[in-house]
């Protein structure tokens, strides 16, 4: 089983940020934001889900996404941002870290699977023709959906920069500890996070968020979801979090929650 992943970066992006001058923070904010809405924009419309890492760079869960899909994306954005270029980098592995690691070899290694554009990869990942969907019957993604269980308490009691510093106490302990098991952790607003965490078994999953509850002092409640893609894991994920809440109503408290779409 296999997780494909699409580390989409813009390049050059220091020199060309200095050409707009000292007071450019900001115009650059606001192409960032708008930027990350149209990767998500593109990547959602086929299936996928895009996490930002940096402002500068951001991760697609791209499976069953084919070179020639990659490339379309590709132009779009070019046809969106001409003075800038976007190039991708494909890599696929048993767990998201791996796959991150692959996909940057790939990038460093200037293994390129399609000349018109700057998209790279090994091509042994991929099948001969850039229309069929790479490995489709053999991946499958994992996804955490990781929330404070109540963060009400949490603003009643501390003013909303406390608030904050607590939650990225919260995604560095979670962050860390799920490196070690080759999954990748994304804060994507408020008081929610993200695990892509292909080949975590409920089990570490558990034992890690019950480790980072009692270093924080905040209990957090975790919906799992497994599907054929991006997209639908999350769509999976979300769900096993909103049962979770849903359960709360019939007096049975429960923190952790799954549920497959395969």
């Amino acid at each position: 089983m296999t997780i494909q992943i699409t580390i989409i970066r813009i390049e050059g992006y220091g020199p060309w940020t200095l050409g707009l001058g000292s007071d450019r923070e900001g115009a650059l904010q606001m192409l960032q934001a708008k930027i990350y809405y149209d990767l998500q924009r593109l990547f959602s419309e086929v299936d996928c889900l895009v996490y930002a890492n940096r402002f500068d760079e951001y991760f697609a869960i791209s499976n069953g996404l084919s070179i020639q899909k990659h490339l379309t994306i590709q132009q779009q954005l070019e046809r969106l941002y001409g003075p800038l270029s976007l190039s991708m980098s494909i890599g696929s592995g048993r767990t998201p870290f791996e796959a991150n690691i692959t996909a940057y070899k790939a990038r460093k290694e200037c293994a390129v699977v399609d000349k018109r554009s700057k998209i790279f990869g090994k091509m042994s990942l991929h099948t001969s023709s850039c229309k069929r969907r790479p490995n489709s019957n053999n991946n499958f993604v994992q996804i955490m959906h990781i929330d404070v269980n109540d963060s009400a308490d949490l603003s009643s009691r501390l003013s909303p920069y406390e608030v904050t510093t607590l939650i990225s106490k919260i995604y560095l302990g979670l962050s860390r500890r799920f490196l070690k098991k080759g999954a990748m952790t994304f804060f994507i607003g408020g008081d929610n996070f993200m695990v892509i965490s292909n080949d975590t078994s409920k089990e570490t999953a558990k034992k890690i968020i019950e480790i980072v509850t009692k270093d924080s002092g905040v209990k957090l409640n975790c919906g799992m979801g497994t599907a054929r893609t991006g997209r639908k894991a999350a769509e999976a994920a979300t769900r096993a979090l909103d049962t979770i809440r849903a359960l709360r109503k019939v007096e049975k408290s429960r923190t952790f929650y799954e549920i497959e779409r395969l």
